[in-house]
């Protein structure tokens, strides 16, 4: 094999590693952001705690 081509092949598995970085860190930060709206969400929640407690069931 040659230089060159050793070379380009070097630089694509540089690129495709750097994407693969890219998109995990973007589903690591989406994955963040969801679990801090959960705990918000539940946080908020939290302060009608009769909220649910009676419910209606006809057969």
């Amino acid at each position: 094999m040659d230089i060159a081509a050793l070379s380009i092949m070097m630089n694509q598995s540089k690129v495709q590693q750097s994407a693969g970085i890219a998109v995990m860190k973007m589903a690591m930060n989406n994955s963040s952001e969801t679990a801090e709206r959960i705990t918000e969400m539940l946080d908020n929640n939290s302060s009608n705690l009769n909220l649910g407690s009676n419910f209606d069931i006809r057969a």
